[in-house]
């Protein structure tokens, strides 16, 4: 049943190689391995347009794409200058898809993002309210300095971000799959901005910290920068393709050896519960609730179908682990006072928790 419906999905995203008709007439068609295979050069090609523009950063490339075949949202920080703004538009060039910036300001309303209602007159004189869309009615929505903004704006976000619809009075319109938000902020700048409430933090699937370039790395972005050379990226995939590639992704297999270590993983952070190690309680004051479990879930099917393998493995739940829990995780004055971080807690965490034993199979 998972093959055959997986197949279905990929016959019906149109990206790669196409049913031949003599496949089609004999009842062939390609295998899992195969669907997978195409999906991981289709993604390295990807990879491979966007580092015509962006240098490094493969860690955070592979972390947005990963959200982006999930249907999740990303929360990118870092300072100033790491392209973090040029990143996301050349992805939406990457992708034949709508993309809408907006550049989030303390005077920026909740209407300057949803859209309002505008009377309107017409020859007969008869006047009527009409919905004039905002900026959210897109594909890909950049969120500049998202914490530059006051909350009552930030909440705007909310409910496109959990249920993909925005409500204006008493109407509530749908917004066109795929949808998916990638904010920045910056981490270090702290007077006239308003911290993300935890609330809305819950709604980002991943919480990507862009780091400084290493020194190889930054010569190149200064050569390239010298030359002023402008270099044009091509379209990989359709906004079809993606939402197809969405549920291929969701398909790949979970078993219940990954569920329990997930489950596992969450529930350690939490200082109250039984499983916590007593560095979590001595360290943390509130840990992840099950959104965390899902989301951990759902990257490490990301980063398997990107690699083309057919299920779920320990490493990839861990590779995803840090952007999934560290804006989940709250420590408390002891772990200041201890010099550790949140990072520091997860790590350890991650480090020091055992996987689950895997039955033996028995004749």
């Amino acid at each position: 049943m998972l093959r055959n419906a997986t197949l279905g999905v990929v016959r019906d995203a149109n990206f790669g190689k196409s049913t031949t008709h003599e496949e089609r007439v004999s009842g062939k068609s390609r295998s899992l391995g195969d669907v997978l295979q195409e999906f991981s050069q289709h993604r390295k090609v990807m990879e491979q347009e966007l580092h015509k523009v962006i240098v490094g950063q493969e860690e955070v490339i592979d972390q947005v794409f990963a959200a982006i075949f999930t249907r999740g949202h990303c929360l990118l920080e870092g300072v100033p200058g790491l392209a973090k703004t040029l990143m996301v538009s050349t992805i939406a060039k990457i992708l034949d898809v709508n993309f809408k910036r907006i550049q989030f300001t303390p005077d920026l309303m909740p209407s300057d993002i949803t859209g309002t209602n505008v009377l309107d007159e017409d020859e007969n004189g008869r006047r009527k309210f009409r919905f004039v869309e905002g900026p959210i009615f897109t594909n890909i929505l950049l969120a500049d300095e998202i914490n530059r903004t006051p909350p009552k704006t930030q909440a705007a976000l909310l409910q496109a971000m959990q249920e993909r619809e925005v409500t204006i009075g008493t109407e509530t319109y749908n917004l066109d799959p795929p949808f998916f938000t990638i904010a920045t902020q910056n981490p270090i700048e702290q007077e006239g901005t308003y911290p993300l409430p935890e609330a809305q933090l819950d709604r980002f699937m991943f919480n990507i910290k862009v780091g400084y370039p290493t020194a190889a790395e930054e010569e190149k972005i200064l050569i390239a920068s010298s030359r002023d050379e402008k270099q044009e990226v091509r379209k990989i995939l359709s906004a079809k393709a993606i939402i197809n590639l969405q549920k291929l992704v969701h398909s790949v297999a979970v078993s219940d050896y990954i569920i329990k270590y997930v489950a596992r993983l969450v529930r350690s952070t939490r200082p109250k519960d039984d499983q916590a190690p007593a560095f979590v309680k001595e360290l943390v004051d509130w840990g992840a609730g099950p959104r965390a479990g899902q989301f951990l879930i759902s990257g490490g099917k990301a980063i398997a179908a990107m690699d083309g393998r057919f299920s779920v493995g320990i490493d990839d739940v861990k590779k995803v682990a840090m952007a999934v829990l560290r804006h989940r995780v709250s420590t408390n004055f002891q772990a200041q006072a201890e010099g550790m971080t949140t990072e520091d807690v997860i790590q350890r965490l991650i480090d020091e928790l055992p996987t689950p034993d895997v039955p033996k199979y028995e004749k």
